[in-house]
């Protein structure tokens, strides 16, 4: 988590997120979601609504209550930090 928010997006792969790890980053990848980047934008799209976005990352890859609410709490704080 401290990695990740603590430098910019750039290409980083899906795993780097918090609470992604191989497996969640395999399901993501496999539906073109391979960059870190990718799921930023959709926590975007949902205006940073942590129930959609935890639903829709449910979704995606059967992400469960706290891989997805660690991914989201990253967001929040990356998006603190450099957005």
């Amino acid at each position: 988590h401290r990695n990740f928010v603590a430098e910019p997006m750039g290409e980083k792969p899906v795993t780097e997120l918090p609470g992604i790890g191989p497996v969640l980053g395999e399901r993501l990848a496999s539906k073109g979601c391979d960059r870190a980047y990718v799921i930023l934008g959709q926590f975007l799209v949902v205006k940073k609504d942590k129930e959609m976005f935890t639903d829709w990352l449910n979704d995606q890859c059967n992400a469960n209550t706290k891989q997805a609410g660690d991914c989201y709490n990253g967001l929040v704080e990356w998006c603190n930090a450099f957005l």
